[in-house]
């Protein structure tokens, strides 16, 4: 009797070894599914991320230019239309080479396969051109008042007028011949005020 005695296991023991195995059991089933998780995640696959590029795009280039209209006549019947071509420049081109160069343009008579005319005498010359705060500064050599009715005179004078004025309509115009403030134009004696925009024009001349 007392070795069967010595063979058993008391309650409280058994209780405590069946704790602990469950609780081992339950740290081993804990920790396989911890790293079946962590497999798992190593194996989906994750989305790259979007990255927006964030250099500046190059600026188009600007292009940046003067304009300046040449006025020719256009004849229409009994009636005379002034109508302008149109010159660019770059824009670094200071504004005295843009009108010298359309004045010098005007002044060598319309191209021979062009149907303008020109009511500015041939041999008239650009002695002069200056531009500055107070307007447009003209000087032109004596062909320029010569021979012509007041229709001829009105017709060039508007063409000198509206191609100085081609790049601001609002500027004053001085037009000098041989270097004498123009007074009086033609044989009718066109009386001419000094200076003179597009609006004095249109108030005192016709075409």
């Amino acid at each position: 009797m007392q070795d069967q005695n010595k063979n058993r296991f008391s309650l409280p023991v058994v209780a405590v070894i069946t704790g602990i195995i469950l609780a081992a059991g339950g740290g081993a089933a804990w920790w396989a599914k911890s790293s079946l998780e962590r497999d798992a995640s190593k194996t989906q696959p994750h989305p790259s991320p979007i990255v927006e590029d964030q250099t500046p795009s190059a600026p188009k280039p600007i292009t940046q230019e003067k304009v300046v209209q040449i006025c020719w006549l256009n004849p229409q019947g009994n009636k005379i239309e002034l109508v302008s071509k149109t010159m660019t420049f770059e824009k670094s081109v200071k504004s005295e080479q843009v009108l010298e160069t359309a004045f010098k343009t005007l002044l060598s008579s319309p191209p021979e396969d062009s149907q303008y005319t020109t009511a500015i005498p041939q041999g008239t010359k650009l002695l002069g051109l200056t531009v500055d705060k107070k307007g447009i500064d003209l000087n032109l050599s004596k062909e320029f008042v010569a021979g012509g009715g007041s229709a001829a005179m009105s017709s060039r004078l508007a063409q000198i007028i509206y191609t100085a004025t081609s790049s601001n309509p609002d500027v004053p115009v001085w037009i000098n011949v041989e270097g004498k403030p123009l007074k009086t134009l033609g044989q009718e004696g066109l009386i001419i005020n000094q200076p003179m925009t597009r609006q004095d024009f249109k108030n005192n001349f016709t075409l």
